[in-house]
């Protein structure tokens, strides 16, 4: 067990995710770092491959520091993709221009035993190199978030072999054999505690669990897919570094938020924007939940919707962000008008 009593309590966002009410209101943007901003645009173009960001450190802390050289944000997130995880163990993966992630699906769960888990860490040395370097550079005030995808969203691609649609062949194979895409889903639980845990080792304050196709769950098997495999990761989390916080995140999880909430263990609880904030557990920081279509058109509007998600987030621990990430037409001087209408606000403490 690691004592984390070093962190320094002025970091606000920190201090949120430890269930302080605060007048100053922390922000980040999911996507703070990419395609919006034409310095990552003129980087990705020099790299030529986007696993070639994610793995060259340089170019890893630089697309990190980026937005927080433009905008006055309370933390920066390891860039990085959920997708390193099947990459490591020996899946392979492509970014192709235009369609996004490209994997050679397992054809079977019995598939997932016959991937090379033996140089996982290894092959993530240049992750954990780009958030050593990270801590070093960052304003002590500013929180350095690391993070992974969910099992379940992990596993849509691994099965489905690319993006987009439903993840049929997941939700198949799933319904087809109950128990072992159970056993599937707590393996790759293992292994992502891992690599959250080497990510705090290497400086990062917080992690976030992205579980960004928790929607596409059943009820009935929200419990087995998306909350059971998340509270293991937690609990492995929490065994070794009993006080950093962790932020969940499943996207459009409707009514199950309260029960994901109450039964992960998280710290803080990522909200989508049809998500009510008042309607929340009041025993745990929120964070959201503007949409990111209102802050690509900006104005009126997104000044509204800012006002409605501050006052309904009044008198309770809250980061503000989006409720997914930054659409990458959106231009930068929404995020900078965006960022101004958060710090103006005067929140009740």
């Amino acid at each position: 067990m690691v004592s984390m009593n070093n962190l320094s309590s002025e970091k606000p966002m920190l201090q949120a995710l430890r269930g302080q009410v605060t007048q100053y209101t922390p922000i980040w943007l999911m996507r703070q770092a990419g395609r919006y901003l034409p310095e990552y645009r003129a980087l990705r173009a020099e790299a030529g491959s986007f696993l070639k960001l994610c793995y060259n450190p340089s170019m890893a802390v630089e697309i990190t520091l980026q937005p927080l050289r433009r905008f006055d944000l309370d933390a920066a997130i390891l860039f990085s993709d959920i997708l390193v995880i099947p990459h490591a163990l020996g899946q392979g993966l492509d970014f192709v221009e235009g369609e996004g992630p490209i994997l050679p699906p397992l054809e079977t769960l019995a598939d997932f035993d016959l991937l090379d888990i033996s140089g996982f860490e290894q092959k993530l040395a240049p992750v954990y190199e780009t958030l050593s370097r990270l801590k070093e550079q960052l304003p002590p005030e500013k929180t350095l978030i690391g993070f992974a995808g969910a099992p379940w969203t992990v596993a849509c691609y691994m099965l489905h072999g690319r993006g987009g649609g439903k993840f049929e062949r997941a939700t198949e194979t799933a319904a087809a054999d109950p128990q072992g895409f159970k056993t599937f889903l707590l393996k790759l639980a293992d292994v992502t505690a891992d690599y959250l845990i080497s990510q705090i080792k290497h400086g990062a304050d917080t992690v976030q669990i992205f579980d960004s196709w928790a929607a596409l769950v059943p009820d009935e098997y929200f419990h087995d897919r998306i909350i059971a495999p998340t509270a293991r990761i937690v609990s492995a989390i929490k065994a070794v570094y009993p006080d950093v916080p962790i932020i969940g995140f499943p996207r459009q999880a409707g009514r199950h938020y309260a029960d994901y909430a109450g039964q992960t263990g998280i710290s803080a609880l990522g909200l989508d924007p049809q998500a009510d904030i008042s309607a929340m557990p009041k025993n745990i920081c929120l964070q959201g939940n503007l949409d990111p279509q209102l802050l690509l058109t900006g104005g009126e509007d997104m000044q509204r919707a800012v006002t409605r998600i501050m006052d309904a987030a009044s008198g309770r621990p809250f980061i503000f962000n989006l409720g997914h990430g930054v659409i990458k037409e959106t231009p930068p001087e929404h995020v900078a008008a965006l960022i101004s209408l958060v710090r103006q606000y005067k929140r009740a403490i």
